[in-house]
């Protein structure tokens, strides 16, 4: 049942009749992809798993399959002979010890990882079963038998042919006899084990490979050193200064340098190696390749920050927890109380503190914190503190007596930002632009977590960050690094955040100081989903300031706050000096002359009100509120469950028709006795359509109407219209209330903990980390660096997009910036080891720059021109005084001083250039006729490796079934 079972696998996999194929080329095996399939047998009870492992080949030309010589021996043994592949840096082990030209082969081994064939009877049983097996299928593929324990990596089996047969055994031993360490000692075991009749033997020709490790490379000590984080206060320190990530590896990236010196082609006779002397000198061989070994995990800076970072994610505390009771209690208040606060924030503004420092400002902060905790406690010691808040905000170093003008314009970030692919990164990646607050904050707070006292320091200096938020709009100072305008939904939600506080800052201050500063008129298009009024309406017109100036000096807070009672009131008794005017709005502007115009800010290129025949103006009109994601998303949230009823339909369009019913008011107010035919004319003029018509003279006048959409009955337009008073901008309800929204964000930002604060500012992180990483890739050029940093790139603009990431994703993505970092780290290292820099003449130093890459690159490189090029002849060097550095004994250093150089020489004995060899392999190949002198010639092939640890033989000899 067994042996049918394994020819049913064959038969299934196609692995029966004759194989035909190419000699293989150079290198093949590592460049070439392998792939493998398996399946299970059962033996009784006991459970197999056979698997075929192949090398993917291009299939070959039909011609050639029709040549196929009738008894031509099977490909594994052609293979036998090929010389091309003898010492692969990267492949199974079976290929390396058997057959440099199995490009596939079949392995039966026992399927549980703790299960072994351990009995000689069941090897035998084994054997007989396939060597069966293939007899009966034709297959010509070899199969073997894992035998033994699974680590020991034993396998024994064999290929069949027409008439030929190769056994394939193998010897593995820990302690190695004597005899066996020497080529002379192996080519007496491989005559033996041929046994050939023949008598004078044909050659047997040989290829030796010998391998020299590297591990002491202290004279090239690790150029980078650590951080010295005392002096960080005083700005840059060994590379690191705030605002800026650190890089580079703490430690040796590479450990270890392995030179691999082979002659390929020996015949025997031509060397001498037993164990009194040898030929074999690694500076003679006329091929090396060297391979480097990676410091497993090696620390780099960069990838400890992201990942101490990543940590803070998951902390569950919140700010007060870790320091604390509440910085924000007052002292006496138990608990403090939101809506005192409230009422203490709408006063008046207080009078501006003359002097603004980084003292002054978290002065207050610091009175309240030393309450509750003694100065030394506090987590962040106040140079360091003042040093940040100093890199946040540059403009408090400006301490000006008097007057907040000159601090406006650096405050708002009015310089144009860098119009470049890096810059820009941060829509990809939803963090925040490069040279902005958040993202600078985000540094710090990196910093602080990782030097200065981790999630301490950060909940300290983000309470610090609060308070000043809330002491910059108590006293109208704007916040330096954030662009002007509404919130930039590209952004992270709290880069939207403080953006949103900034414009209530400049409404509260356009207020307080009776005029409006940097706020420009609102282009009205917008709200109306159309093409805006029109490039007529152009805001820079000189007259504008005046204007401005005059209509909102009189908006103060109190007067906006009880407004709408008054004119209510007003109505309703019907008397004083507005009644006229509302009066006559509502009687469908009958009586237009007593209407005063209020709130113009320029008349509208040459358009006229239809009626009246005057100029059209564009009224000063409110901005709308600006919104950040999160206020968007509730505010959709709140308009989807109206539902779709007709009630519900009618409440949403009132609801977003807020800011059309405004301007309607200020529009009335500033062209007295227009209807709504001149308001779609500036406000939507694509719904108002003109047409030439000749009238009854004959004469071509032009006619216009409103648009199909605008006469539906009970349309939205029409009924705001109806419902819109003559009000000007400065006497509406506010459409933005900033004090509220202020307050909203400031309580927004105070319930942060440090965990939520993490999870905004990652993508800030790791935005500046993909900068890092891409600027000192510059500098090396490393060709599989620039498309790891692609994928990274890719791979965080699909994930950070998300507002919450999973942490699996988020890992994947540091993951992946730390491994950019330790190849970087391991080039620069390499770069050191080779004198890459120190290198004078050009071309050498390009050739010495490629040997680099390709080591990193590669896992095996050979150099070029041996131990005689550039790069063999640094190697040489480098192992010089590796041995130079480990034969020194220990002796006295003064002893060693007075003796005579011919005393030293003796002391120290004659250094090799080299170590002893780590490893050796010798392949012995030749063809006889086995087992008699009238059979075949056949290729017989045995593959020696001696370490350390242990000693294995693997031998492949051929017979012929048909001769014997």
């Amino acid at each position: 049942r067994f042996i049918s079972k394994i020819e049913e696998v064959l038969n299934d996999w196609k692995l029966i009749g004759i194989s035909s194929g190419k000699p293989l080329e150079k290198g093949v095996y590592t460049t070439g992809a392998w792939e493998e399939k398996s399946d299970e047998i059962l033996f009784a009870d006991f459970k197999f798993s056979i698997t075929h492992h192949y090398l993917v080949q291009e299939p070959s030309d039909k011609d050639g399959k029709e040549e196929l010589v009738e008894d031509a021996l099977p490909l594994p043994m052609q293979d036998l002979l090929c010389m091309n592949n003898d010492f692969p840096p990267r492949a199974h082990c079976l290929v390396r010890w058997y057959v440099y030209g199995l490009r596939e082969f079949l392995v039966i081994a026992p399927a549980a990882n703790n299960d072994a064939v351990l009995s000689e009877s069941k090897c035998n049983l084994l054997l007989s079963s396939i060597s069966i097996a293939l007899g009966n299928t034709g297959c010509q593929v070899p199969l073997f038998v894992q035998i033994h324990h699974k680590w020991r990596r034993m396998y024994v089996g064999e290929c069949q042919g027409p008439g030929v047969r190769t056994d394939f055994e193998m010897v593995h031993l820990r302690k190695v006899p004597n005899q066996y360490t020497h080529l002379s000692g192996l080519l007496d075991i491989f005559k033996s084990k041929i046994g050939c009749p023949l008598t004078p033997l044909p050659p047997v020709s040989m290829a030796i490979r010998l391998t020299y490790v590297l591990q002491d490379w202290q004279q090239y000590f690790w150029p980078q050193q650590p951080p010295d984080i005392d002096a960080l206060v005083g700005g840059e320190v060994g590379g690191l200064e705030f605002g800026k990530l650190p890089f580079g590896a703490c430690e040796d990236p590479i450990s270890e340098l392995h030179l691999a010196t082979t002659w390929p082609h020996l015949t025997e006779g031509i060397i001498v190696d037993n164990d009194v002397y040898s030929d074999l000198d690694p500076i003679q061989a006329p091929q090396w390749s060297v391979r480097v070994r990676k410091a497993d995990n090696p620390q780099c800076l960069l990838g400890d920050f992201l990942t101490e970072f990543f940590k803070l994610c998951r902390r569950k505390e919140s700010t007060d927890e870790i320091l604390g009771r509440s910085a924000f209690e007052e002292e006496g208040k138990e608990v403090a109380d939101i809506t005192h606060a409230l009422s203490k924030l709408t006063e008046p503004a207080p009078v501006p503190i003359h002097k603004l420092s980084v003292t002054n400002m978290v002065h207050s902060a610091k009175k309240k914190i030393r309450k509750h905790r003694g100065v030394d406690e506090s987590p962040l010691n106040n140079e360091v503190l003042n040093t940040i808040l100093l890199f946040l905000f540059p403009d408090a170093a400006d301490k000006l007596a008097d007057g907040f003008e000159s601090r406006t314009s650096t405050s708002a970030g009015n310089n144009p930002p860098p119009e470049n692919e890096d810059y820009n990164l941060f829509s990809q990646f939803k963090s925040a632009p490069s040279d902005s607050l958040t993202y600078k904050l985000a540094l710090c707070l990196c910093m602080i977590n990782f030097y200065h006292g981790g999630v301490k320091g950060v909940a300290h200096l983000w309470q610090e960050f609060v308070l000043e938020m809330r002491y910059r709009w108590e006293n109208n100072y704007l916040i330096p690094g954030l662009a002007n305008g509404p919130p930039d939904l590209r952004c992270c939600l709290l880069h939207q955040k403080l953006q949103m506080l900034n414009c209530c800052i400049e409404r509260k201050k356009a207020r307080d100081e009776g005029k409006r500063g940097s706020v420009s008129d609102r282009s009205p298009g917008g709200t109306s989903g159309d093409a805006g009024k029109g490039a007529d309406h152009s805001g820079d017109n000189p007259d504008k300031e005046k204007e401005v100036g005059k209509s909102w000096e009189s908006w103060s807070d109190s007067e906006e706050e009880f407004f709408e009672c008054l004119s209510d009131t007003e109505d309703l008794k019907g008397n004083g000096p507005e009644n006229g005017k509302k009066g006559g709005a509502k009687e469908g502007n009958k009586e237009p002359v007593n209407l005063k115009p209020e709130g113009r800010l320029h008349p509208h290129g040459k358009l006229t009100l239809l009626h009246p025949g005057e100029p059209l103006y564009i009224p000063i009109t409110q901005e709308p509120a600006p919104m950040t994601e999160d206020l968007l998303e509730e505010q959709s949230e709140v308009l989807a469950k109206l539902g779709t009823s007709a009630e519900g339909a009618h409440l949403r369009a009132r609801m977003q028709s807020a800011c059309l019913l405004s301007d309607m008011e200020s529009f009335k107010a500033a062209n007295p006795g227009c209807c709504l035919e001149d308001f779609v004319r500036w406000y939507s003029p694509r719904d108002y359509i003109e047409e030439e018509v000749v009238d009854e003279k004959g004469n071509v006048v032009i006619k216009g109407e409103l648009s199909a959409r605008m006469k539906i009955p009970s349309n939205m337009w029409v009924e705001a219209w109806e419902t819109a008073k003559p009000v000007p901008a400065r006497r509406q309800k506010r459409l933005f209330d900033d004090t509220r929204e202020a307050e909203k964000v400031l309580h927004y930002l105070a319930i942060q903990k440090p965990a939520d604060l993490a999870r905004h500012l990652l993508p800030c992180i790791i935005h500046a980390s993909v900068l890092k990483v891409k600027e000192e890739e510059a500098l090396e050029d490393i060709s599989s660096v620039k498309k790891i940093i692609k994928q990274i790139i890719s791979h965080s603009s699909k994930v950070l997009r998300f507002p919450n990431p999973e942490d699996k994703k988020l890992e994947e993505i540091i993951a992946q910036i730390m491994s950019v970092e330790a190849i970087i780290a391991r080039a620069r290292s390499l770069k050191a080891k080779f004198g890459v820099e120190k290198c004078e003449n050009e071309e050498e130093k390009e050739d010495l720059q490629r040997f680099v890459n390709c080591l990193l690159e590669q896992p095996e490189v050979s150099v070029i021109g041996a131990g005689r090029g550039p790069a063999g002849s640094i190697i040489h060097k480098l192992f010089v005084n590796a041995q130079r550095v480990s034969a020194v004994p220990p002796l006295d250093e003064e002893l060693r001083r007075s003796g005579s150089s011919e005393e030293r020489r003796l002391t120290t004995g004659a250094v090799s250039d080299f170590p002893p060899p780590t490893g050796r392999e010798v392949i012995l190949r030749t063809t006889v006729p086995r087992p008699a002198p009238y059979s075949k010639a056949l290729p017989q092939r045995m593959y020696s490796v001696l370490t350390k640890e242990d000693f294995r033989l693997a031998g492949a000899f051929s017979a012929d079934t048909t001769f014997f």
